[in-house]
């Protein structure tokens, strides 16, 4: 399915935007959502997701090869991107950028999506998601069960941490220096290298988790 947004005077909206439809059922979405963007869906609703931006795919990029190399390194799980679908109960399925599933509760080969939360989710914001990142999908996920919640901004130069600390999420926010993964246990990243212009080498960092991961 393609939707295309248009102005009344009939040009395209090719800017950010964060579109919602109403009237869809879960089976609906599963079957008809596209699988070459992201698209969401929340109790009757498909949230959908203007194009990525490249910087945006970079930092996914980025963080992604930070993720699953030192995942892989360690055999802890599987690590997965949007549009792989996270469905965190009936009515709340999820597109996130980044997210990562222990080995204990990774789906069979057979298994369109992840049934139940993730361990830890990492979501790339835009102007247009901002709001909709830090507020509504933190709900869903802390209600979810999702362990541990990374929002990074590169315009405002922050991530804000969210950690499960029942009843609910614990949250903070880091712009220097060490990030550490409570979910993914010696896993971390420094927070200014997403914030460098071009990113640093992705390898280069990788060998600096592993080696102090020992």
């Amino acid at each position: 399915m393609r939707v295309r947004l248009m102005t009344e005077s009939g040009e395209e909206i090719r800017g950010a935007f964060l579109l919602r439809l109403g009237g869809w059922t879960e089976a609906r979405y599963l079957e008809e959502a596209p699988e070459d963007h992201i698209w969401e869906f929340e109790d009757g609703e498909v949230i959908v997701h203007s194009p990525a931006t490249l910087s945006h795919q970079r930092l996914v990029g980025f963080l992604s090869f930070l993720l699953r190399g030192y995942v892989e390194a360690h055999g802890l799980g599987e690590v997965f991107n949007g549009p792989a679908v996270l469905r965190l109960r009936p009515g709340a399925v999820k597109e996130p950028d980044l997210f990562f599933v222990h080995r204990d509760r990774l789906p069979g080969s057979r298994s369109d999506w992840v049934e139940g939360p993730a361990d830890l989710v990492v979501e790339v914001v835009s102007p247009s998601t901002r709001r909709y990142d830090l507020e509504e999908k933190a709900r869903i996920y802390e209600e979810g069960g999702v362990r541990e919640y990374w929002v990074v901004d590169p315009e405002l130069r922050v991530v804000t941490i969210h950690r499960l600390d029942h009843p609910g999420y614990r949250v903070g926010e880091i712009s220097q220096g060490r990030i550490p993964s409570t979910a993914v246990p010696g896993f971390w990243i420094e927070a200014e290298w997403l914030w460098r212009d071009p990113l640093p080498a992705a390898l280069e960092c990788l060998r600096q988790i592993l080696e102090a991961s020992g």
